[in-house]
């Protein structure tokens, strides 16, 4: 299993202008090949291999007088930027197929150097290392400091050096993991998670997890720093300085709502062997006038860590269909009750007269939803279709 690890790095002012060089030397290859393949198919030619475009667009290049400043900068990073962009080409033309999951991905565009975020990364050929001291050798960057906040598990593959729209560094590391030496001890506990605006998450046990609204609680010193920015001058450094602090703003929320779902998604997946939880619509709600409290609660980042979690620690989660109408059934009867509005909170069952909190009845379903559709997965192998052991065989 890979797994990703970020850390904080702190260059010197004459790193800075290294990584900045890098930084500006991938995207120009990135450009270059980009307006080569859009030439050739303007001209009805088909695409140039990447072969021809190394050779091309690095190699001969750092031999004209035009592109030798490539020669400054590692190699491997400017290779990697003509790798991405293959990526970027593979997943727009699958989009296209309909073979990729998940939304449409548009074609590659051009780069540009007041884009907020920049990145370079550094595979095994280009020697880069960990020092003794903990530093961060880089080539033709030299040793940066890295503020270490846990070990790795086991060597990395590769690096990604960041840089953000609020002038942040960090090291991103891909390592690869063994999830057998993370596996938690088995518990005989489920939970259900009905997810929600007012309390961010409601158990089936009853307990709650008030929503922290960390983008409405900053929205005033937002609104402050970005009309102080709506008053500069643009081109000027002051406004580059207050787009910096507009940035760092939004950086320190977006790093608040981080920090809650990794320690939610953290208890749930250490306190339960199976969770169980409902997808959402978040596409369709956040086009409504809860769009903005919406986009605060960040639900489907919260998600994604309950995801990987799970398969790192050996537990299980299972997603409920948002089809499945959690609000409307009775928990005690199960009878089926009709939709409500969103301002009804509590109701009572017409057929056996309980009274129920809308919220943990959704979270008691989902619970008892998530248990069918772990047992149904379970059973399904036990009663093999025609061709079966052939299958198993092959496999």
């Amino acid at each position: 299993m890979q797994l990703r690890y970020a850390f904080r790095i702190d260059p010197s002012p004459g790193q800075r202008i290294a990584l900045g060089r890098a930084f500006g030397c991938a995207r120009v290859v990135w450009n270059d090949c980009l307006a080569a393949r859009q030439d050739a198919h303007a001209a009805g030619l088909p695409y140039p291999k990447s072969a021809h475009l190394s050779r091309r667009f690095i190699t001969e290049a750092k031999q004209t007088p035009e592109r030798a400043w490539l020669g400054q900068v590692s190699a491997v990073v400017l290779q990697q930027s003509l790798r991405d962009l293959d990526m970027a080409f593979a997943q727009f033309f699958a989009s296209l197929k309909g073979t990729r999951k998940g939304p449409r991905v548009g074609e590659p565009r051009f780069k540009s150097k007041r884009d907020g975020r920049q990145a370079v990364r550094f595979t095994a050929n280009a020697k880069w290392s960990i020092s003794a001291n903990g530093k961060l050798n880089l080539p033709k960057i030299g040793p940066v400091r890295v503020r270490w906040s846990r070990s790795l598990p086991s060597v990395p593959s590769t690096v990604t050096v960041i840089k953000d729209s609020s002038g942040r560094y960090w090291a991103s590391f891909v390592v690869e993991t063994d999830t057998a030496l993370d596996l938690l001890p088995e518990l005989g506990s489920d939970q259900g998670v009905d997810l929600g605006l007012t309390h961010f998450a409601v158990m089936a046990d009853g307990s709650r997890v008030t929503s922290p609204r960390i983008l409405r609680r900053a929205e005033k010193k937002l609104m402050k720093e970005q009309r102080r920015l709506s008053r500069k001058t643009k081109g000027s450094n002051n406004r580059n300085k207050q787009r910096t602090k507009v940035a760092k703003a939004h950086a320190k929320v977006a790093d608040a709502r981080r920090d809650f779902h990794h320690k939610l998604s953290t208890k749930l997946i250490r306190d339960n062997q199976a969770v169980s939880v409902e997808t959402l619509n978040v596409k369709g709600l956040a086009r409504g006038r809860l769009a903005k409290s919406v986009h605060d609660a960040g639900w489907s980042a919260f998600l994604s860590m309950l995801e990987y979690k799970a398969v790192k620690h050996g537990r299980t989660l299972t997603k409920v269909d948002r089809t499945y109408p959690s609000s409307q059934i009775c928990s005690a009867c199960g009878h089926r009750d009709g939709p409500k509005p969103l301002h009804i909170r509590a109701w009572t069952c017409s057929r056996c007269g309980t009274r129920h909190d809308r919220d943990w009845n959704a979270g008691q379903n989902i619970k008892r939803e998530g248990r069918r559709i772990r047992a149904a997965t379970q059973t399904a192998p036990s009663t093999p279709g025609p061709g079966a052991s052939r299958r198993r065989r092959c496999e």
